[in-house]
């Protein structure tokens, strides 16, 4: 009897946590959502781009209803020893669990074809605006930065670009190692890559 009552109150306080949780990330999409400029005022400085924001708002909200409902559902499930409530909780955990493998084999399959679409997609975005759009130019700088590397596939996706013409044929500072000027043979030098 007391092992059954001990899972009982786990489970109880588990799912509990999912629920304040999806609550939780559900508040925060709702209040992106209806008010971001006064989210903006507070997180401003760790976000670049407002539509970011509001694309994530629309992420928080469906994650945490879906938190909140898995947790609804296994916390009165546990607590009224509900059949009906707890096979309804474990469908649910079921079929995220089939649909992350689904997803999983997905990205196995179609990686290569993922790379081959992104660099067909965004190559011709370096060289077309790297340097001249601002935001994108950021964004890159940022990405090369913390993940060291230099454009999609190497330093050649930047020539020809607006950043290239107007900085005398040299390549952003992550290509190089930050060793600047970034020239051609420095940046082949440094073979900085994915």
């Amino acid at each position: 009897m007391g092992c059954f009552t001990f899972i009982k109150v786990m489970m109880i306080l588990f799912n509990l946590a999912i629920f304040l949780g999806g609550g939780t990330l559900l508040g925060i999409g709702i209040w992106v959502t209806v008010d971001g400029k006064s989210f903006m005022d507070i997180f401003g400085s760790l976000s670049s781009s407002v539509m970011q924001v509001v694309n994530v708002s629309y992420f928080l909200i469906v994650i945490g209803s879906i938190l909140v409902v898995i947790g609804f559902l296994g916390c009165c499930g546990a607590q009224k020893e509900s059949k009906c409530l707890l096979m309804m909780f474990f469908s649910v955990v079921l079929i995220i669990f089939i649909a992350e493998i689904a997803a999983a084999v997905v990205v196995l399959v179609y990686t290569s074809i993922a790379e081959t679409f992104l660099s067909q997609l965004v190559t011709p975005v370096l060289k077309e605006k790297y340097g001249e759009d601002d935001a994108l130019t950021q964004i890159w700088n940022v990405t090369m930065n913390e993940v060291h590397c230099c454009g999609l596939n190497n330093y050649t996706d930047f020539v020809n670009s607006p950043w290239y013409l107007q900085h005398n044929y040299t390549f952003p500072g992550p290509c190089c190692k930050s060793v600047l000027p970034c020239t051609s043979v420095i940046a082949a030098q440094a073979n900085v890559s994915v």
